[in-house]
C-alpha cells in the first residue's frame, strides 16, 4: 500500500512539475511576443581574453593602448567565430605550412609571414576583384618585378615556392625600407610609396601610431588574430584532428620541360594522370598548353599516385 502512494506521489509531482513548466514557457513565449523578442538561441558566445601577450614577429603590440585592443578584439572575435573559414583555413595549413614555413627559414623571414598568407587568400588560390592571384595574392606587375612568370599560359603566382620566395624579397625590401616588420605587413597590403607618404604627413613611428585605409587599419590585427586561433585553435574551440586536415601534395615525381608541349591532355595521359591532377599539382600551367619557345626549363610535378 506505501509501495502505491509512493508511485503515486512521484507522478502526480512529475504531471505538476510539467504542467508548471509548460505554464511558464507559455508565459515566457507570450511575454517575448508582447515584447516584440524572440526566443534566446542555444548558442554559448564569449568575449576573448585579451589579457596576455601578443606580437608579430617578434614585436609586441602596445596592448596598453585602450585603440590597440579593442581593435585586436575585432578581429579576434571575427576570425573565431567565421566558423567555416577558420576551419579551412586550419585543415589547408597542415597541406601548405611545411613549404611556406621551409622557404621562409631558408629566406631569413620569421616565421610569422605564414600567417599574412592566410590573411590574404586563406591560403588557396584566390582571385581578388582588383586582379591579385594566388597564396600570396600577386598583382601582375609586381608579380613579374619579382622575378615571376605571368602570362596567357603560365602564372607564377600560382606557383606556391616560386612565389613564396617572390614574397619574401617583397617583405625583406620593405623591412629595409621601414625599420619593422609589422610596418613590412603593412606595406605588403596598401603598398609602399602609400605608407611613406602617410608615415611623412602624420609623423607616425610605428604602425600603430598611424589612421590609415580601413583595410590596412585591420590587417595586421587581422594576422594577429590568426595566428593566436592557429596556434591555440581548441582555446578557440576548433577541434580539428590530424586526419581531417588536408595533406601536403608531397607525392610526386618530376619532369623536366625544355621545349613546347602542345596538348597538356595528351602529356597527362602520357604520364598516366589525370589532366585535373595535372593542374591539382600545378596550378601555374593555366592554358591547355605550355609554350616554350625560349626552351626554359619547367620542372613539372607528376603525382605518384595515379588518381
Amino acid at each position: 500500500m506505501s509501495k502505491s502512494i509512493s508511485i503515486y506521489t512521484f507522478l502526480l509531482a512529475a504531471f505538476m512539475t510539467f504542467v508548471l513548466f509548460t505554464s511558464y514557457t507559455k508565459g515566457d513565449k507570450q511575454q517575448n511576443k508582447r515584447e516584440g523578442t524572440t526566443e534566446p538561441l542555444p548558442q554559448i558566445v564569449k568575449a576573448i581574453d585579451l589579457n596576455k601577450s601578443f606580437d608579430f614577429a617578434g614585436e609586441p603590440l602596445p596592448m596598453e593602448n585602450f585603440d590597440v585592443k579593442e581593435r585586436l578584439d575585432r578581429e579576434l572575435l571575427r576570425n573565431a567565430y567565421w566558423h567555416s573559414s577558420t576551419a579551412l583555413a586550419i585543415k589547408r595549413s597542415a597541406k601548405y605550412f611545411p613549404t611556406i614555413e621551409r622557404i621562409l627559414a631558408e629566406e631569413g623571414l620569421p616565421d610569422d609571414f605564414k600567417y599574412l598568407a592566410v590573411a590574404e587568400s586563406n591560403l588557396h588560390n584566390a582571385v581578388s576583384p582588383a586582379g591579385a592571384r594566388g597564396v600570396w595574392q600577386f598583382m601582375k606587375g609586381t608579380g613579374q618585378a619579382y622575378g615571376l612568370e605571368v602570362n596567357s599560359s603560365i602564372d607564377e603566382r600560382y606557383h606556391l615556392e616560386k612565389a613564396t620566395r617572390a614574397a619574401c624579397k617583397y617583405l625583406r625590401s620593405y623591412k629595409e625600407q621601414f625599420g619593422s616588420w609589422t610596418l613590412a605587413a603593412a606595406a605588403y597590403n596598401m603598398g609602399g610609396p602609400r605608407l611613406k607618404k602617410e608615415i611623412k604627413t602624420q609623423r607616425g613611428k610605428t604602425f600603430y601610431d598611424l589612421n590609415l585605409y580601413e583595410e590596412t587599419m585591420r590587417y595586421v590585427f587581422r594576422i594577429v588574430a590568426i595566428k593566436d586561433i592557429l596556434s591555440n585553435q581548441r582555446d578557440y574551440g576548433f577541434y580539428i584532428d590530424d586526419y581531417q586536415r588536408y595533406t601536403p601534395l608531397n607525392d610526386y615525381s618530376t619532369v623536366e620541360v625544355t621545349s613546347t608541349i602542345e596538348d597538356l591532355g595528351a602529356f597527362a595521359q602520357q604520364h598516366n594522370i589525370s589532366y585535373r591532377m595535372l593542374k591539382v599539382y600545378n596550378p601555374w600551367l593555366v592554358s591547355t598548353s605550355l609554350p616554350n619557345k625560349s626552351r626554359r626549363n619547367y620542372i613539372v610535378k607528376i603525382p605518384t599516385n595515379k588518381f
